[in-house]
């Protein structure tokens, strides 16, 4: 069976509608593509509510379940009330784009509906506010607005639009929001040029713009997240003959075989845009008549069904396309799309130079954070590659886990993204709750496993520290308080996860590798290895000092792995054992693994020898009780109980009785031939 780029397609249905009320704004912004004076003689071409309605009315009857409302200011519009009542009394879900000028009691009041309001803030101060805004007084109609909301109890975000203007107040524009709601974001991080190609309009958007390094500051690439997406597309499924099914570019991607630049974002799409005015298409961006459709003499069906799917062949991109971004080794790492493309030159096939330094931007940062931000480690055959916010250039690792360093991935490899800021958790639904038990409560949610620290102190539920992990445990995110940077700077990273103890996420990942966390200590005598397992004071440590002391005086071939934590895992050729970098009072600790040629169980003794066990009950309690049990949930129990039923019956088992003499170290070199 072969594997192949594959895209799961909803069925083609119109889901989600943007709809622009009107392009006419209190404000006059100096970066606004879109905007129109109050009192343009537009105003009169704008849909009326009652051509509104039939056109929500089709929308949900092809099935539109949600709506996403905007301008301009949208409510500027003397009936946005009515509006706004009758498009979210029909949707499951909507958003509101406003500027929060205009908002008054009486709209705060309706805002309390559930939904999306993104509320825009240019400034912090209104000095700033109202120079990007032109508009005098407008920072303080906007305070006053959200004032209202707040009276009303409707919840919104603050959208932060950063440009040149308002840049050397961007980070108090973030503590502002902060305190203005709990929830903000930053908006759209570079600027495109104006919807009529004014050129005196588009000088002044051009003057806003950020430079490369700045926007993709704001807007770092998630080099992890693409990867994973990537991973995900190259393990999709095709059919037992191993044909590919049809796969169509994401939005904003294109097919270098293919130069109709909108064929695979029209396929991909499930939303449409309305702009003030009646004129449909599948993007907000699409200002050309050619390619949008007039809802006022004609119907929604035939603009969805008919008109939109046969765009798909009216754009290509041809020789200038072909010879500049359609063959450019950036392509992946671009923003650049036709309809950006065509607000630029008013050619949909010419480049953006502007992009092109943003996309050159990304990729030095993408380099950089590859060789500043990222690490390899490898345990029991798996790579865990650690990434952070933190420089690792200025971090030290323990001893233990530089030992398990490599170079680059492996053939099995899982992602430890770390964030030091803990999240806003009030409110969100994390699921079932399976493990509650101080220092961590776990609960999941569909296909996500959420982990929250928290005190042993009782009644102490504030969350220390949150890990969101994928069901198979290869991708995992944690969030650290801020001050924990300081520590790891002071004192060393001393866990790959910062937990603890590494076994919280190991356990896990290793029971869906046929793999078990042992309290035991493992050597290699001649590359056969050898786990040794008993309780606390059994002896597992003085047998690696016996072994290490008969390694130098003898010459014995031997190699510790660890004295307190090991992985036994099983392949398809058989079982080995891997060391970890959780030691006990022996800091020698391996990465190598070895084929397992023996379980001993300790039984200090006065006399030195192995008795082989056959009693496979008594070996069951034995493993049972030096199992690693991190947090024990019903899921990770049924795995663990197979691997050790498994191990139990195939491996093969001792008692050693021993003294301190080091008179065993023999039996074990002729017990590993």
């Amino acid at each position: 069976m072969g594997y192949v780029t594959v895209r799961q397609s909803l069925p083609r249905l119109p889901l989600e509608g943007h709809l622009d009320l009107t392009y006419r704004c209190t404000n006059h912004c100096l970066h606004c593509w879109l905007w129109t004076p109050d009192s343009s003689a537009t105003k009169g071409r704008e849909l009326s509510f009652s051509e509104i309605r039939r056109i929500v009315d089709e929308a949900r009857a092809s099935g539109c379940r949600r709506w996403d409302i905007s301008g301009g200011e949208p409510m500027l519009r003397t009936d946005f009330s009515e509006i706004f009542e009758y498009i979210t009394a029909r949707a499951v879900g909507y958003t509101l784009n406003t500027n929060g000028t205009l908002i008054t009691p009486k709209i705060a009041r309706q805002l309390k509906r559930k939904g999306t309001k993104l509320i825009a803030l240019y400034g912090a101060t209104s000095e700033v506010y109202d120079a990007v805004t032109r508009n005098a007084g407008g920072f303080e109609q906007l305070m006053q607005g959200l004032r209202y909301l707040k009276e009303a109890g409707a919840a919104f975000i603050v959208q932060l639009i950063p440009m040149k203007a308002n840049w050397h107040q961007c980070d108090q524009m973030i503590s502002l929001a902060r305190t203005l709601s709990p929830h903000h974001r930053i908006g759209a991080p570079w600027l495109w040029l104006s919807a009529n190609g004014s050129a005196r309009r588009n000088n002044e958007i051009r003057a806003q713009r950020l430079p490369p390094t700045q926007v993709v500051e704001l807007d770092k690439p998630d080099l992890a997240s693409e990867e994973r997406m990537a991973e995900i597309d190259d393990a999709a499924q095709v059919s037992d003959s191993g044909e590919a099914t049809s796969s169509a570019p994401a939005c904003g991607q294109i097919d270098a075989e293919d130069d109709r630049l909108f064929a695979g974002c029209i396929d991909v799409r499930r939303d449409f845009h309305i702009d003030a005015y009646g004129q449909m298409s599948w993007c907000s961006f699409i200002k050309d008549p050619a390619l949008r459709y007039d809802l006022r003499s004609g119907s929604f069906q035939e603009a969805w069904e008919k008109f939109v799917p046969a765009c798909a062949d009216r754009v290509r991109g041809g020789k200038e396309w072909r010879q500049n971004c359609g063959s450019c080794a950036r392509g992946s790492d671009c923003r650049w799309c036709a309809v950006y493309s065509y607000l630029e030159t008013g050619r949909y096939s010419a480049p953006v130079p502007y992009l092109c330094s943003v996309a050159e931007e990304t990729q030095r940062l993408k380099t950089e954070w590859q060789q500043r931000h990222r690490r390899y480690f490898r345990i029991a055959g798996i790579t865990v590659r650690l990434e952070s916010d933190l420089d690792f250039a200025e971090v030290a690792f323990k001893d233990e886990l530089k030992a398990f360093a490599v170079d680059g991935p492996g053939d099995d490899n899982v992602t430890l993204r770390h964030h030091f800021e803990l999240p806003n958790l009030k409110g969100r639904d994390l699921g079932h709750e399976i493990y509650h038990k101080a220092p961590w409560v776990i609960s999941r949610k569909s296909d996500t496993w959420f982990y929250r620290g928290v005190s042993v102190t009782e009644g102490d539920e504030v969350p220390n520290r949150v890990a969101v992990f994928s069901p198979d445990y290869r991708h995992g995110t944690i969030y650290s308080p801020p001050h924990t940077r300081d520590s790891i700077l002071k004192h060393g990273w001393r866990s790959l996860s910062l937990f603890p103890t590494d076994q919280i996420w190991l356990a896990p990942l290793l029971a869906n590798r046929e793999a078990v966390l042992l309290h035991s200590a493992a050597a290699t005598i001649n590359g056969r290895g050898l786990v040794f397992v008993g309780h606390a004071e059994a002896g597992k440590s003085t047998t690696m000092e016996m072994l290490k002391k008969a390694g130098r005086q003898k010459g014995l071939d031997t190699e510790i792995l660890c004295d307190d934590r090991n992985v036994v895992r099983r392949w398809p050729d058989g079982w080995r054992v891997y060391g970890t970098w959780s030691h006990g009072t022996i800091a020698d600790v391996s990465p190598a693994g070895a084929p397992l040629q023996a379980i001993l169980f300790l039984k200090q003794a006065e006399e030195n020898h192995l008795v082989p066990l056959a009693d496979r009950r008594l070996i069951w309690r034995y493993l049972l009780a030096t199992l690693i049990r991190a947090a024990v949930t019903a899921d990770w129990w049924q795995r663990e109980l197979g691997i050790l039923g498994r191990l139990v019956s195939e491996a093969r088992c001792y008692e050693m009785h021993f003294d301190r003499s080091g008179a065993i170290v023999s039996q074990l070199e002729g017990l590993a031939q």
